[in-house]
């Protein structure tokens, strides 16, 4: 997953749980403003930040390392 489809999936979480971006500041510790900029796309977040938004709203984070140099 791409990170603008992390995004999207958090935020789409967040509508379909009917949790506004306030709340969710609230719930998971992440600031508003960061909690905005993330969204929006303009923001660089942790992954401890992502690993909060997702334990705020119900999700699972799994990554996958993949090896770029062909080895």
């Amino acid at each position: 997953m791409h990170y603008t489809e992390l995004i999207e999936t958090i935020k789409s979480r967040r509508i379909a749980l009917h949790v506004n971006q306030e709340t969710l500041s609230l719930l998971s510790g992440v600031g508003l403003r960061t909690l905005k900029e993330i969204e929006s796309g303009k923001g660089n977040p942790t992954l401890s930040t992502i690993q909060k938004l997702a334990d705020a709203l119900g999700l699972d984070l799994c990554f996958k390392v993949k090896d770029l140099s062909g080895n």
